[in-house]
């Protein structure tokens, strides 16, 4: 099974570069990585019309987000991440020592 590495993941906030949804920002909800697609909350709202049921007596109409293609979105960069720990190298470990 080989997985497919993409360059944004589930909770990244991302600015979207071509379409028709083009300067739109927002949280990616899912990707779904065999059709090359993510879910982008507040992006690309399509209306699903809701069969009547016990759940939903009337039926209605509901929005939703629909998916976009991934080459479609950039990362946007958040300065509240923290840089990684530099790791010291072995030799000042065995000064110390």
């Amino acid at each position: 099974m080989n997985r497919i590495k993409h360059h944004v993941k589930k909770g990244d906030q991302v600015e979207v570069i071509s379409g028709n949804f083009r300067g739109s920002t927002g949280k990616i909800l899912e990707v779904i990585s065999r059709k090359d697609r993510v879910l982008v909350e507040g992006v690309r709202l399509i209306k699903k019309h809701m069969r009547k049921s016990q759940d939903n007596p009337q039926g209605s109409i509901a929005e939703r987000e629909g998916p976009i293609h991934i080459s479609n979105v950039k990362l946007v960069e958040q300065a509240e991440k923290k840089p990684a720990k530099k790791k010291k190298p072995a030799a000042e470990k065995k000064k110390k020592s």
